[in-house]
């Protein structure tokens, strides 16, 4: 994997995000525009391979949107980075099956660690950032949780950051 090609993730689970899990929100729309916008520039900057840590919310906005921009880009590649087996295990099913749906057509899968821990989420966080030299980012400007560690883990090796605040898209 060519880390000069690649672009990872982070933003919040909808517990987090201002519209919940009502992706029919206009604000919801708002940001996946926000998110494939964020991938064609990524995209045009020659990142080819593309990392989802695969979490409820954020993350599945934006591994759906490099499945779609593989539609357009043959040469993008989905790489969905679990942080343990049972990660999806006590999601809602229709999340469990759109999380399969989603690994099925994903180039790349990757298991960081069998088992879960309390550091297997931070773990996985690492892999992803370790590997890229960019990152997207839905952020909601609170300094604490994984995805301010992740931007900072992300900041602190040098990954060109792309940082889409949630407030913006809250107005």
């Amino acid at each position: 994997m060519d880390r000069d090609k690649t672009c990872c993730f982070t933003g919040h689970r909808p517990d987090k995000l201002p519209w919940g899990e009502d992706e029919s929100d206009p604000r919801c729309g708002r940001i996946k525009g926000s998110i494939a916008r964020a991938l064609e520039d990524a995209y045009t900057a020659g990142c080819r391979r593309f990392i989802s840590g695969m979490a409820r919310g954020g993350d599945l906005y934006f591994a759906e949107a490099v499945l779609e921009l593989r539609k357009r880009h043959r040469d993008v590649e989905l790489e969905c980075a679990r942080p343990c087996q049972t990660q999806a295990d006590s999601w809602p099913e229709p999340e469990r099956r759109r999380y399969q749906a989603i690994l099925d057509q994903c180039n790349f899968e990757t298991l960081v660690q069998h088992s879960y821990d309390r550091f297997c989420m931070m773990r996985r966080n690492q892999y992803m950032v370790d590997r890229s030299r960019r990152l997207i980012a839905v952020y909601n400007g609170v300094p604490k949780g994984g995805t301010y560690q992740t931007l900072l883990y992300a900041m602190r090796k040098g990954l060109s950051t792309h940082i889409l605040d949630l407030e913006d898209f809250c107005q």
